[in-house]
């Protein structure tokens, strides 16, 4: 397995599904810089990966990995796609809780410097949970 991936499971499942946030601060450079559309009131860098995480943790409790599967390794970039489902038992961008389950979808691109993550590249299917929880219509 190369560095990269096994920041990304280690990321996954140790703090996204475990909900370790310290682990951030050692994963992640301290110059972290992250180009995915952030949340409303995200900050940047590690702080917003960590505001991220608990948005997500809080509106789906019992998140889990499902699969993760490499997809790129080129040099210091490496590149995975994950699958995560979760029960919306938490307030979600003003949504109150469902109970419905959902599976989603994300990729991401990390750059790793010095063993730590100090750029990312990501999207996560979010037209996909608001369907799933019945917050927009399948078109």
């Amino acid at each position: 397995m190369s560095e990269g991936i096994g920041l990304l499971e280690r990321f996954y499942k140790d703090v996204i599904e475990s909900g370790n946030l310290a682990l951030v601060d050692e994963l992640a450079t301290d110059s972290f810089l992250d180009h995915e559309e952030g949340l409303p009131g995200q900050p940047p860098g590690r702080e917003g990966v960590k505001f991220f995480v608990n948005t997500m943790r809080s509106a789906f409790p019992d998140i889990k990995v499902k699969e993760i599967t490499p997809s790129l390794s080129a040099g210091n970039l490496e590149a995975c796609h994950v699958v995560l489902t979760g029960t919306h038992r938490g307030e979600l961008a003003g949504i109150p809780p469902t109970g419905k389950s959902v599976e989603f979808d994300c990729t991401d691109i990390i750059r790793v410097d010095d063993g730590k993550v100090a750029e990312h590249w990501g999207t996560t299917d979010n037209m996909s949970i608001m369907r799933q929880i019945g917050a927009m219509a399948m078109a």
